[in-house]
């Protein structure tokens, strides 16, 4: 399948970055029009946020601690340039944790919510006109597939992650551009993430969502990292992820050239 030509983005690279964004804003409409389906997102979406919070909480328990245990060629330092080192490397761990635990989160809420999510996903599709090309994926199988999609993909992350987590340590730029690449980073895995159950419906596989995103891409990194930032507010990832897999659906279609108009 050639992907260049199912996605043929007529504006430039600012314009299919926020039109990508602006998914996330039809999906929330969708989730204010459907109310009662979209509850039933936030229940998995709520368990696996309870655990993350509290593994992220535990990360910045002990940071300090973990700051310390790979610095100590500053143990001999004076207290204000041990202090300093020891802050960028707590920056940059929380950086790398707070990267791997909104990637991984989205992972595991769509392998606890398969069912509830796959029911957001293919009510959206009939609203827009169906699914095109559908095929009958029996449960386990797919549960199976998205189960080691998902790892895959999170390991991933932890590789893309360590170079970012290194580069976390240079002062002023591990504060001020490594985060806004690492939500670009962030934004483009949560967008090949949460499109997994349009694709799958069509018997499509990770290398070809990610390839056929790759068409157009600056829609795919507006969604993803507007999907990102509101999974870093607090509560955020539980109540805006039922939304995300709705705006997913309207993106997989987008991308596949497929109408997202409603008829």
């Amino acid at each position: 399948m050639d992907a260049s030509r199912i996605a043929n983005p007529v504006t430039g690279v600012v314009g299919r970055f926020f039109a990508g964004a602006g998914l996330l804003l039809r999906g929330l409409g969708l989730y204010v029009r459907s109310p009662k389906l979209m509850l039933f997102g936030i229940v998995p979406a709520l368990i696996s946020g309870v655990l993350f919070v509290a593994a992220f909480a535990a990360l910045v328990y002990f940071v300090d601690d973990i700051a310390a245990l790979v610095t100590p060629f500053a143990d001999d330092w004076s207290a204000t340039a041990r202090n300093l080192v020891r802050v960028i490397a707590g920056l940059a761990f929380l950086g790398l944790g707070g990267l791997l635990a909104v990637v991984s989160f989205t992972a595991v809420t769509l392998v606890i919510g398969d069912p509830f999510y796959e029911k957001i996903s293919e009510r959206v599709e009939e609203r827009y006109g169906g699914t095109p090309g559908a095929v009958d994926v029996a449960f386990w199988s797919s549960l199976r597939r998205s189960l080691a999609d998902s790892v895959r993909l999170v390991a991933l992350t932890a590789l893309v992650g360590i170079p970012l987590f290194l580069a976390g340590f240079i002062p002023v730029v591990g504060q001020t551009v490594v985060p806004v690449i690492g939500a670009a980073v962030g934004g483009w895995f949560l967008a090949v993430e949460l499109v997994g159950a349009p694709f799958y419906r069509r018997g499509m596989r990770l290398p070809q969502r990610r390839s056929i995103l790759k068409a157009d891409r600056p829609a795919a990194l507006g969604f993803g990292v507007a999907v990102f930032l509101c999974f870093l507010i607090p509560l955020g990832a539980v109540l805006v992820m039922p939304a995300a897999v709705a705006g997913a659906t309207l993106l997989a279609r987008r991308s596949l050239g497929q109408p997202i108009e409603e008829r």
